[in-house]
């Protein structure tokens, strides 16, 4: 993970040795240096310590307040970690203070970011510092990551990222900075030996980086007991899915004055061309590398089911020096063949390759979808399960295929790039037709207007023509479809114009525009509505627009029908993230089957889905990651 230079902590041991790089420590240095983790032609790649002078008092004396005060998180090299704390916070674009509500640059805080909090610990979580060599310069530095105990035969083990692994380590469960390395509430425990998958490279960016988990094995504590029967152990489960809810909990070595543990309840994602899963969290710094991914915690016991940890591409972060994008490798079959191999003491050599198992369906990066212009709802496929029509700004257009479940499973290309859909000015999903899919209702900016029937099926095709070019129709700036007084069938259609006019056509067909309802005479004020989709926020017979302003006010009108708009609602204050809402739909995409799920395109790409949306915004899950 993204480090900075850690701040100073309270540690035992001699008198302030403030160490400077390259110099030999005493009284008790390391014979030799833990193997640079990095590919090794396919040789068993077990980092075993050399601990023949390595005591738990040789540990107490090395790990001074000064060495621990420069322990950090090995994730990125030196000149990548971010301003130490003696910097000042505007110093620095990227510097920011404590762990508080930090608002990322772009519209990715557009989502409500869970922001990670401290809290007392967790007694089988805690930190590592270890002894290492540094491989390029032979210079010594102190790192820190955090880890988990987890159940073993012998009571011995330890979970954390592979960049984590090597040299020698102490791990200390619930460990308190304010406390002596002596004196922390369950003791602290010598690594002796680590386990891990000898294709591993160390902070990769490429298809190895799935494999950057590690185990430990821990010496008894200086009492003589086990850490397992000290602190507990958690469960070790497969990732089940790519959606998941989880909490993270870690040690910040940074930005964490504290050096308190965290934790962060949050929602997983698939991270593109990797088998590995993403969530977004302000405050998970550097040092949280390592640190477990539980779906369930017991609180009270200390302990919990385990299906990630801190780790994967480029060591488990992004390039920036950010805190709130963090990945972890899938715990899938090479998870548990390293897991099975630490608990039986075994190190045993995989060959020199690594093949990605397969991998999920992705809708792609930020830097495509910030293409993405149009967007339109329904159930295009004949699966119940609702879909998404994308137009892109070079005239193709894609759909997307809903699991059910709030997701997209794969796509599919109705046009590659033509000029024809470059010109469409307002797109929607209804039931037009009367088919068997859902159809689409576009208006091009000529003011040709078509129904194209059971394009799931059928294509594109040529469509039904209801206005020909050079009508008023290019004066529709919004078009929404919905049930906005005939209950039946998402067959009404709901128009901002130009002049701020609303419009509601009840009964739209393949026979023409049915009848029209004036809501609002020409105005000013929806001059200003920038975008309009409908949903059924709030299960009434009639379905609710939706507006976002051009000031950034998102406003519900519920029960939309001939008689008016309905009442208004606000759900975005105005100069709100919700400026940064470029494109929106809202359809069925959950398990619930009910059109109050909503989809938007922001202006980074990033693409989310609120579902079960209602009179306020339901619960987010990202799509697609900002670029």
């Amino acid at each position: 993970m993204v480090s900075a230079a850690g701040t100073a902590l309270l540690l035992a041991g001699g008198g302030g040795l403030a160490q400077a790089q390259g110099v030999t420590p005493t009284p008790s240095a390391p014979a030799s240096a833990a193997p640079s983790p990095s590919a090794n032609g396919g040789k068993p790649s077990h980092r075993a310590v050399d601990d023949g002078n390595w005591t738990d008092e040789d540990a107490i004396r090395f790990w001074t307040p000064e060495r621990i005060a420069t322990a950090t998180d090995p994730a990125l090299p030196a000149q990548a970690q971010a301003p130490s704390p003696n910097s000042s916070p505007s110093s620095s674009p990227s510097a920011k203070n404590g762990l508080h509500r930090v608002a990322p640059a772009g519209p990715s805080a557009a989502a409500d970011m869970p922001t990670a909090e401290h809290f007392l610990g967790l007694k089988s979580v805690g930190t590592i510092f270890t002894y290492t060599t540094e491989p390029d310069t032979g210079h010594m530095h102190a790192h820190k990551c955090s880890a988990s105990v987890v159940e073993s035969p012998d009571h011995d083990l330890i979970l954390t990222a592979g960049h984590c692994s090597g040299g020698k380590a102490v791990f200390v469960p619930w460990y308190v900075a304010e406390k002596t390395l002596d004196k922390q509430p369950y003791g602290f425990y010598r690594v002796s030996d680590w386990f891990v998958d000898n294709r591993y490279v160390h902070n990769s960016k490429k298809a190895v980086s799935d494999l950057d988990f590690a185990f430990g094995r821990l010496k008894p504590s200086q009492t003589g007991k086990e850490a397992q029967d000290v602190v507990g152990a958690n469960k070790l489960l497969r990732t089940p899915k790519y959606l998941n809810k989880v909490t993270m909990v870690g040690y910040p070595s940074s930005h964490n004055p504290e050096d308190h543990a965290v934790r962060c309840p949050t929602q997983t994602e698939a991270l593109p061309g990797f088998y590995q899963i993403q969530a977004k969290c302000r405050g998970m710094w550097g040092g949280v590398s390592g640190g477990p991914w539980f779906s369930t915690v017991d609180w009270a016991a200390g302990t919990g089911e385990i299906i990630g940890n801190v780790g994967g591409y480029n060591g488990g972060g992004n390039d920036d020096n950010v805190d709130w994008l963090t990945y972890s490798p899938m715990h899938g079959d090479w998870f548990f063949r390293l897991y099975d191999e630490a608990k039986k003491n075994q190190h045993v050599s995989h060959g020199a390759s690594y093949d990605q198992p397969a991998l999920p369906y992705s809708m792609g990066s930020g830097d495509t979808w910030t293409h993405a212009r149009l967007l339109a709802s329904g159930e295009y496929t004949g699966d119940k399960n609702g879909d998404m029509i994308v137009v892109w700004t070079d005239g193709e257009v894609t759909l997307y295929i809903g699991d059910g479940d709030g997701g997209f499973v794969g796509e599919r290309r109705l046009s590659g790039p033509n000029d024809t859909w470059k010109n469409v000015k307002s797109l929607t999903g209804g039931d037009f037709s009367g088919g068997a899919g859902s159809d689409l209702l576009a208006v091009w900016n000529s003011g040709e207007v078509k129904i194209l029937p059971d394009v799931g099926t059928k294509g594109l095709g040529g469509g039904i023509k209801l206005a020909d070019a050079g009508s008023i129709w290019s004066h529709a700036d919004q078009i929404t479809a919905g049930s906005f007084g005939t209950a039946k069938y998402v067959s009404d259609l709901l128009v901002r114009w130009s002049d701020g006019e609303v419009t509601d056509y009840t009964a739209v067909g393949d026979k023409g525009f049915g009848t029209e309802h004036q809501l609002l005479k020409p105005n000013d004020t929806w001059k200003q509505a920038t975008l309009v989709t409908a949903g059924d926020f709030t299960g009434g017979a009639n379905w609710d627009t939706l507006v976002r302003w051009s000031d950034g006010k998102v406003s519900q009108f519920q029960e939309t029908g001939p008689g008016g708009l309905g009442k208004e609602v606000q759900m975005a204050a105005p100069q709100s993230v919700w400026t940064h809402d470029v494109v929106m739909t809202a359809g069925s995409y959950d398990s619930n089957g009910w059109p109050d799920d909503l989809v938007v395109r922001w202006s980074d790409g990033e693409t989310t889905m609120y579902t079960h949306t209602g009179a306020t915004f339901g619960t987010e899950r990202m799509l697609v990651a900002p670029k």
